[in-house]
């Protein structure tokens, strides 16, 4: 299956927040502890060390460190008991690391410029907001959350289903509990940086696990440009995928209504701004699609919203494509 040039890939600046990991776990550990007033504290000047030590490590290992301890240790040989979507520590921990440095942070500032206390207390609520986001983060590895919405997506048990952007299976599995007898057809391009290897091995290894093998027919391509012919689905879903997109939002919509049947259905699921995604993007949450954005969008690729809600931090509209 051929596909056009993938986009950028949206998780690419992860190498900065490297580079920004590294050198504050230096600056914990080199320069903060040779300030005066933390030098005189015995507790102080242990604690910076031990922070910064902590960020240093911690960073090395989820920039790079982290495959070649899993080779070294077997871990990555050892097939998981369970489900596996491959969210790397980098992303169940990264922020709670920005958390650590943004607290340390603001200690030093109190330390030094005690009249700053407006910079240092905002600092502190930073990183409290970075551990709530954290904790969102964290919470997509939960197996409970391997759910989607009560909505009116099927026409029948024997429905053919794509599910757009399957990565390493959540969505085909949870599909999987309410399709009984019907197939699902999982794409992808399985280049996701921030799922390891992709995600095409770890699905192999959840459809076993949830003994879908041979009811999921697995796929490589774009969403942008699917080989599949005019009407050929039932109905469709992706969870978390159509928000990456970049500008090539409404061509992924238009392509998944080309495929559907008249009268067929498109549950998607998105991350749009608010309080939650707040937690885990800060500014970045208000460069998200919003709502209106996304209905304006389906409509352009010829939907109509027939439903929409929340569930699992994120927004999901159901769109039918009217029958002809």
């Amino acid at each position: 299956m051929t596909a056009r040039h993938a986009p950028r890939n949206p998780h690419s600046h992860m190498w900065l927040m490297g580079v920004v990991g590294v050198a504050a776990g230096l600056a914990f550990m080199i320069f903060v502890p040779r300030l005066t007033v933390v030098s005189k504290s015995l507790l102080l000047f242990a604690g910076f060390h031990i922070v910064g030590g902590v960020v240093l490590l911690s960073t090395l290992y989820v920039s790079g460190l982290r495959n070649p301890v899993r080779r070294l240790t077997g871990a990555a040989a050892k097939p998981a008991r369970t489900y596996d979507f491959g969210w790397g520590p980098g992303w169940m921990n990264g922020l709670a690391i920005a958390a650590l440095i943004a607290l340390a942070a603001a200690i030093v500032l109190q330390l030094t410029h005690p009249g700053a206390w407006p910079l240092a207390f905002a600092l502190v609520g930073a990183s409290g907001l970075l551990l709530a986001g954290n904790a969102v983060m964290r919470s997509f590895r939960r197996t409970d959350h391997v759910v989607l919405p009560m909505v009116d997506l099927l026409s029948s048990d024997h429905d053919l289903v794509l599910d757009a952007g399957c990565g390493a299976g959540r969505t085909s599995i949870a599909l999987a509990r309410i399709l009984k007898s019907g197939r699902v057809v999982g794409l992808d391009r399985f280049d996701a940086g921030y799922i390891d290897d992709g995600g095409r091995a770890l699905l192999d290894h959840n459809l076993k696990l949830a003994g879908l093998t041979g009811r999921v027919q697995v796929e490589t391509g774009d969403l942008t440009a699917m080989v599949f012919a005019d009407s050929h689905f039932d109905a469709a879903v992706s969870t978390h995928v159509y928000d990456h997109l970049g500008s090539q939002k409404l061509q992924a919509l238009r392509e998944a209504h080309r495929v559907l049947k008249p009268g067929g259905r498109f549950l998607m699921a998105v991350w749009v701004p608010g309080l939650t995604m707040f937690a885990v993007a800060n500014i970045l949450s208000l460069f998200l699609t919003t709502k209106a954005q996304w209905r304006s969008l389906a409509e352009q690729a010829g939907f109509r919203v027939r439903d929409e809600g929340m569930f699992n931090h994120a927004w999901f509209v159901l769109l039918e494509k009217p029958a002809a």
